[in-house]
């Protein structure tokens, strides 16, 4: 696709301001648009959207290399699409065609792409980036694994063992801990004891902590993070506290309207948008509105998977 190919090469320019608003509103504009087609039943399955969140993808993620592994979570959507995948087969999977990323089987939280990887399971999926990361290093490949979780994640067993572990054994990987300050409907303070930069110090863990949600600052520690990773060989923790502006799914959303307010005056393409132009802003917006309804459009008109019937002896 021309149209992607030309948008995308302006969006791997991380140095460029305009080239990250792009990035932003590529992963806002798709996520806004399948909120907006939910109700007319075109998906299968539920969503987990990445609205508000946005930052936190686009300022990991811009400091990869193609060999590099990444694994996401329930809320893959923005991973996805800043990773650089294609909205189209994002759109389609979601839709459950044929054409989808794993052919419509994995609908919006199970995907696989080149090295990215999602799973609903967040417990589950910690060990098993630890064990692709204990793969890399095997190989001698170079590669360095990222993985996404929320702060729901830090009351699973199974992260502290992968922490231990990745610590032990000197794995190149890094734990991005994105803090929406919300387990589906639990806040925080109903659920976690101590700091979480403290869990990672516990294993001998070198960490960044970040709260904000200005792009910038979050390419700048993850850079400082990434390159950590690389040259040490060794873990390491990227804590960014930030916030989900929609449910945490479908119509499941008890949260005080006052703070959502309050936190939508930090909107991370607000923030970054006043380092821009109007003419700038609405030039972008334009491009990217125009990939993502082609995107729908095109899914859209998919065909569903051929359904086999029982093999026959």
């Amino acid at each position: 696709d021309k149209k992607l190919s030309a948008l995308r090469s302006g969006a791997l320019r991380k140095d460029s301001f305009t080239s990250l608003f792009q990035s932003l509103y590529f992963i806002r504009r798709f996520e806004e648009t399948v909120l907006e087609n939910f109700p007319k039943g075109v998906f299968f399955g539920t969503t987990h959207t990445y609205l508000g969140q946005e930052a936190d993808a686009v300022g990991v993620l811009s400091h990869l290399k193609e060999v590099d592994i990444v694994f996401s979570s329930h809320r893959c959507h923005g991973h996805f699409l800043a990773y650089g995948g294609d909205p189209y087969r994002l759109a389609a999977e979601l839709m459950g065609k044929a054409t989808g990323l794993v052919g419509g089987r994995g609908g919006s939280q199970h995907i696989h792409w080149r090295n990215f990887y999602s799973n609903g399971i967040q417990g589950g999926i910690v060990p098993v980036a630890t064990g692709m990361a204990l793969a890399e290093k095997s190989k001698g490949s170079g590669a360095i694994v990222v993985v996404f979780l929320g702060d729901g994640t830090l009351g699973e067993g199974a992260l502290y063992e992968s922490l231990n572990i990745a610590s032990l054994w000197s794995l190149p990987i890094l734990f991005v801990v994105e803090n929406n300050r919300y387990a589906q409907t639990t806040p925080i303070s109903l659920a976690l004891a101590g700091t979480i930069p403290a869990r990672f110090n516990a294993f001998g863990i070198e960490s960044w902590e970040r709260d904000t949600t200005d792009v910038r600052e979050v390419l700048l520690a993850a850079g400082e993070a990434v390159d950590h990773v690389r040259k040490s060989t060794r873990p390491a923790g990227l804590i960014l506290h930030t916030y989900r502006f929609a449910a945490h799914s479908k119509g499941d959303d008890v949260r005080d309207p006052q703070e959502i307010a309050g936190f939508k005056q930090k909107d991370p393409l607000s923030l970054h948008a006043s380092r821009l132009t109007d003419s700038v802003i609405q030039a972008a917006k334009g491009e990217v509105a125009s990939v993502i309804e082609d995107a729908f459009i095109r899914a859209a008109a998919d065909p569903f998977p051929e359904l086999q019937g029982p093999v026959k002896s």
